[in-house]
């Protein structure tokens, strides 16, 4: 994605958060964790990122440029290409191989995003019109394909075979993921376990391989690869899962999203798992009428999280998460104490901690 914000919005910017983070020491308030250390480490690398992708969206076919650029600019906090870049340093790699494959990460998340959209009938993220509620199904669905293609494109470009395998491998991965999802949908009677496959396809897949070819690019151990494989596995799982809380949470307002979109497109996600198999008959039949049936009627959301907290289904969804956290920082204990590191284990405390 086109960077969290334009130089220009980048600079002002950072007086603000040195606000936020000297008010709390006045007041003797622990730092919140969050991504800066992280950005911080790989700012000028994320720069090169951007004008690489910035290079790679371009097409003298109009539509293409101007669509993919609504969807990259709506973009979040760019994790995904941040794991690449970090995971190269880890490994004491000095190259710019990872540039352009922090690169093709993004293009894979974005096309991923694109086509997530159309299937989901979206029409808000991060509270801007999705690219298919400006331009259309058929066209979100192509420029998604073209994504796609220019991230292979750096792929092979890289010239790695086994940079190849484990990016090509994320994507049939997820799109796998994406199947599994639509088969699962709306269904109140689907397990924990198949909604884990599905996130641990769907999301931590891509976290796990940008991650991975970190390791790769640096000439590393196995070793060292299927740890900071274990890292970024366990860290998508446990980013989405805190994704599935947020959903119901006022949280979500304070990151500029709008609270209950799972709910309204009838998502099965793993809190309303717990709270269908905690509650009783009528709750059930509440679950179904909503989500399975789609037959939502004002004042469903708010019974909907009131049922979510009378079960402990929000509380236990973070429990799960901060398990998975708890399992990536694990991995990292085979690389030494570092920024690169510590940026690392901020990040798993980021991911959980959105939910607080």
């Amino acid at each position: 994605m086109l960077a969290s914000a334009s130089p220009g919005q980048a600079n002002r910017a950072k007086p603000i958060v040195a606000v936020v983070v000297n008010l709390g020491e006045e007041r003797g308030k622990p730092r919140r964790p969050s991504l800066n250390s992280l950005a911080a480490l790989v700012g000028d690398d994320l720069k090169g990122v951007n004008d690489r992708i910035v290079q790679h969206m371009h097409s003298p076919v109009a539509l293409i440029p101007q669509l993919a650029g609504h969807i990259i600019a709506a973009g979040g906090k760019r994790l995904r290409p941040m794991l690449t870049l970090a995971a190269t340093r880890l490994c004491g790699y000095r190259g710019d191989r990872h540039i352009a494959l922090a690169a093709c990460v993004e293009f894979i998340h974005t096309a991923t995003l694109l086509h997530d959209d159309v299937v989901d009938d979206s029409e808000l993220r991060r509270g801007l019109a999705t690219a298919n509620a400006v331009w259309g199904n058929k066209a979100s669905v192509l420029v998604g394909d073209f994504l796609f293609s220019r991230a292979f494109q750096l792929m092979v470009a890289d010239g790695s075979l086994k940079v190849l395998e484990i990016l090509s491998q994320a994507s049939a991965v997820i799109a796998e993921g994406e199947v599994l999802q639509l088969v699962t949908s709306n269904d109140t009677e689907t397990s924990e376990q198949a909604y884990l496959d599905v996130i641990r396809c769907k999301t931590a897949a891509l976290f796990a391989a940008a991650c991975r070819i970190g390791a790769v690019v640096a000439n590393r151990p196995k070793v060292e690869e299927e740890a900071l494989d274990s890292f970024g596995l366990n860290l998508g799982i446990a980013f989405q899962l805190i994704d599935d809380v947020l959903d119901y949470s006022a949280r979500q307002v304070e990151l500029g999203k709008t609270i209950g979109d799972d709910f309204r497109e009838g998502k099965i996600t793993l809190p309303l798992i717990l709270a269908f198999r905690r509650g009783d008959e009528e709750e059930r039949a509440f679950w179904r009428r909503s989500v399975e049936d789609l037959g939502q009627r004002d004042g469903d959301l708010e019974r909907a999280i009131g049922l979510l907290d009378r079960h402990g289904a929000l509380r236990d969804t973070i429990a799960r998460a901060s398990h998975y956290g708890a399992i990536a920082r694990d991995a990292l204990g085979i690389f030494p104490d570092g920024p690169e590191k510590r940026a690392f284990l901020e990040a798993i405390d980021f991911c959980i901690g959105r939910a607080h």
